[in-house]
């Protein structure tokens, strides 16, 4: 089942290029907005599964292409995102050790939504495609053995990085947690409708050109080990989201105008904006590229506001 929000948040299940509105049938989850009505949703889906799945088939639809689309899963409790966690494509001898940072719920954006590059230092600006897990039910320290009947489903998500703020040293924070800085959607899809999450391929388009293709199975810790990890540190709810990483070398610098499309294989496209008032301007070349032509470090700023942070 693919599930989503739409228009004034109403929730709705895809059927095929329309949605269904189930909003009445869920009316009676407790909840103050949507973020709590999909959590409930999440955790009470065992009992509403039928429900929706009926009206899915005979209730009328809309064209998808007719509403607008919401964020999924509006403000997650938590957004747990796993660092360093591909082998990018045989390039590491071994995996990196686990790790993972918070990412600010109000971080999220949907699909048609604007990425905003604040007025801040950064070297650059790059999103990290990546498929995500919404978790299903309740998680306290949990064994790999036991971590996927805690997956509810999956979804694009969109890692925005503002790279190489001062002062040097652990800035994840005001790198990642950057208002817009994580897109996720279009929809939620059950895991039942994924065979395998570790054979799917992502592909990121910026203006129509592909700028990362890669396959998930090139992921160094995989989904059950990131479960039994992070939840040996906190427990995770149900309408948590875990980005299980990316594969580094096709990032570029997002920056004003580009048009996103982010598309893992079975969970739909993902699109949105970026927008930077201050214009600036990066080269068009991907970590790869530099690589290939022996250069090093991050993509040099062209022009605008900072153009010389870095250059010393």
């Amino acid at each position: 089942m693919k599930i989503l929000f739409f228009n004034d948040f109403k929730l709705g299940v895809l059927r095929g290029d329309a949605v269904v509105d189930v909003s009445k049938l869920v009316a009676d989850i407790p909840h103050t907005g949507p973020h709590d009505l999909i959590n409930g949703l999440i955790e009470r889906f065992a009992k509403v599964k039928a429900k929706l799945d009926k009206a899915a088939a005979s209730g009328k639809g809309v064209p998808l292409a007719r509403v607008r689309i919401r964020p999924p899963l509006p403000k997650p409790h938590n957004i747990d995102c796993m660092a360093v966690n591909y082998m990018e494509d045989g390039t590491r001898t071994e995996p990196a050790p686990i790790n993972a940072f918070h990412k600010s719920p109000s971080g999220v954006i949907g699909d048609g939504d604007t990425m905003v590059l604040p007025d801040v230092p950064a070297i650059i600006f790059e999103g990290e495609a990546e498929m995500a897990l919404v978790i299903g039910k309740r998680a306290t320290r949990v064994k790999a053995a036991d971590a996927m009947k805690h997956v509810f489903g999956y979804l694009n998500f969109i890692d925005g990085s503002a790279r190489g703020l001062p002062p040097a040293g652990n800035t994840f924070y005001q790198m990642k947690s950057r208002d817009t800085f994580a897109p996720m959607g279009p929809y939620i899809v059950t895991a039942d409708e994924i065979r395998d999450p570790h054979n799917l391929q992502i592909r990121l388009w910026v203006n129509g050109q592909v700028k990362q293709n890669f396959n998930t199975s090139d992921m160094a810790h995989k989904i059950p080990r990131c479960i039994e990890w992070i939840s040996a540190i906190h427990t995770l709810e149900p309408g948590d989201v875990i980005a299980t990483g990316t594969n580094h070398r096709g990032l570029s610098a997002f920056q004003d105008g580009d048009w996103i499309e982010l598309e893992t294989e079975g969970l739909g496209r993902l699109r949105f904006k970026v927008r930077d008032d201050l214009k600036r301007t990066w080269a068009r070349e991907t970590r790869l590229d530099r690589q290939e032509k022996k250069l090093e470090g991050q993509t040099p700023q062209l022009t605008g506001k900072y153009a010389q942070v870095g250059k010393a």
